[in-house]
């Protein structure tokens, strides 16, 4: 690789390691890889990726953050679609199960994976934090709409775990074919939204 390279050319390096490191994390985790295993995969020299990221917890940082910017991106877009609040949930439900499956390696670095030094790398902090509020931020007119019944925050944590445990179980095979993945899906939230109102309406009697 040439020594003087434009600010251009450093991004599209250090994008193409990221993408490398992200396929090889995933497959054999981040603690099975070595920086000359990435230099081996990428083709350059032992030495080439430490130009450009101080350690390996640099890059899988990088790789993390850039995941959850394109996953917040695609579920902020899908928050913005026309309807009414039930629609644009669906939307993001949606985008969430798109990315999910369309990007596996991104999705099991960013949520099965933690770096116990993460406040070392602010960009993975932040992209992580707003990975975190498109996945709750649209139970908010939800709940307005009396779609839903609870605390917004509450509900949104709620139905993301569901969520992201029958991904994981569907990305690991296993799930069992059938019923197949769609109707255990809707199924579910069908369920979590019916007890959210029982919740509410047994909260409100005791309240009472």
């Amino acid at each position: 690789m040439p020594r003087n390279l434009s600010d251009t050319d450093v991004t599209a390096v250090r994008a193409r390691i990221c993408a490398v490191a992200e396929r090889l994390f995933a497959e054999r985790g981040a603690h099975a890889v070595t920086m000359r295993e990435l230099a081996r995969a990428l083709g350059v020299s032992a030495m080439t990726p430490y130009r450009y990221f101080k350690d390996k917890e640099s890059i899988l940082a990088a790789v993390r953050a850039t995941a959850f910017d394109a996953f917040a991106a695609a579920l902020e877009a899908a928050a913005r679609a026309p309807g009414n609040a039930a629609e644009r949930a669906g939307a993001v439900g949606r985008a969430y199960l798109d990315f999910a499956f369309s990007q596996p390696h991104a999705y099991k670095l960013m949520f099965d994976l933690s770096q116990p030094d993460e406040q070392r790398f602010p960009e993975l902090v932040r992209a992580g934090q707003r990975a975190r509020l498109t996945m709750t931020g649209y139970m908010e007119a939800l709940v307005a709409g009396g779609i839903l019944a609870g605390e917004p925050e509450m509900l949104g944590q709620i139905f993301w775990a569901m969520v992201h445990g029958l991904i994981v179980l569907q990305l690991a095979g296993k799930l069992r074919p059938n019923p197949d993945f769609a109707t255990v899906h809707r199924t579910a939230m069908s369920l979590l939204a019916r007890g959210a109102h029982s919740v509410d309406q047994l909260e409100k009697r005791r309240a009472s």
